[in-house]
């Protein structure tokens, strides 16, 4: 990844100290499962598409399309080695994903050389399912004595969360269960939550973070006129960071911009993003996307 000595702050551009821009810019690969009714909402593209064409009209910023179909996935060690930054959406087919080809982003991402937006449905990719996962082993071991690290033995469940729903009350994923002796259960998590609602009523974002290189030039509180609702609580690790939260009218809430530090890298999460609502039409949401590629595209 690159690393950037200034950021302007309006537009958030890549500057070096003198003012010019980065010779390097930073390499985007934006992959999208390309499912057929995205383009109810976007005409003659993909909801991916949309948002690569969109990134390519900005500086310092070098941007590439693939999806599920292309050779390898479009997520070849090839790709990846020339890819700082990989945003991703995905929905019905996530079975398909091949678990050798997540396991180098995963890997990729852990050692800090690429970053990880996830967008929307992709709260159940394999990539991000799996850097959850991840966070979640690290944090109980983090929650185990110097003593303890030295015995325990773990047991993992849940490791394939996909499709599978909770329920409202549902004890939250992930959490950590003693077994006999040295064993330590830990439950992954689900990577899902009890409620949504794909009906298009707006959602009211706020800000949380306004100092947040994710939050540059974004408002205090924005609105997203047509959305689905997804509703807390997230099955995921704690956040390191939420940047944004969304509540609808008839009270639903969730954390709609959450980062997390995977080993040596940093994931992003990003709510909106329903295939059926033209939402990286409007401004503010991919301006989320190119503040979150820009941070995360920097060492």
């Amino acid at each position: 990844m690159r690393q950037f000595l200034c950021i302007a702050v309006a537009g958030l551009f890549s500057l070096t100290a003198d003012g010019v821009w980065a010779d390097d810019p930073i390499r985007v690969l934006i992959w999208d499962e390309q499912q057929p009714e995205q383009k109810q909402a976007y005409g003659d593209r993909f909801l991916g598409e949309t948002i690569a064409e969109a990134l390519r009209l900005r500086p310092g910023l070098q941007v590439r399309s693939a999806s599920l179909r292309d050779a390898q996935q479009g997520l070849s060690a090839e790709q990846l080695e020339q890819t700082d930054v990989l945003v991703v959406w995905s929905h019905i087919r996530v079975r398909e994903q091949d678990d050798k080809l997540i396991e180098g982003v995963v890997q990729r991402v852990q050692s800090g050389k690429l970053g990880l937006v996830a967008i929307h449905s992709a709260h159940w990719h394999k990539a991000f399912v799996r850097l959850m996962q991840e966070r979640a082993k690290s944090d109980a071991i983090a929650g185990l004595s110097e003593t303890e690290r030295q015995s325990v033995v773990w047991e993992y469940s849940n490791e394939a969360p996909y499709g599978r729903a909770v329920k409202d009350g549902d004890r939250r994923t992930p959490f950590v269960e003693r077994g006999a002796g040295p064993i330590r259960k830990l439950t992954l998590p689900q990577c899902v939550f009890p409620a949504w609602r794909p009906d298009g009523a707006a959602s009211h974002v706020t800000t949380r973070l306004p100092a947040h290189p994710i939050a540059a030039g974004l408002p205090k509180t924005w609105d997203i006129p047509h959305t689905e609702m997804y509703g807390e609580p997230f099955h995921v690790p704690e956040p390191d960071e939420v940047v944004f939260e969304e509540r609808w009218d008839r009270g639903e809430y969730f954390r709609s911009g959450c980062v997390w530090r995977v080993g040596a890298g940093r994931v992003f999460y990003f709510r909106p993003g329903h295939e059926l609502f033209p939402i990286f039409l409007q401004k503010e949401p991919l301006q989320v996307i190119e503040n979150a590629v820009r941070w995360l595209g920097q060492d």
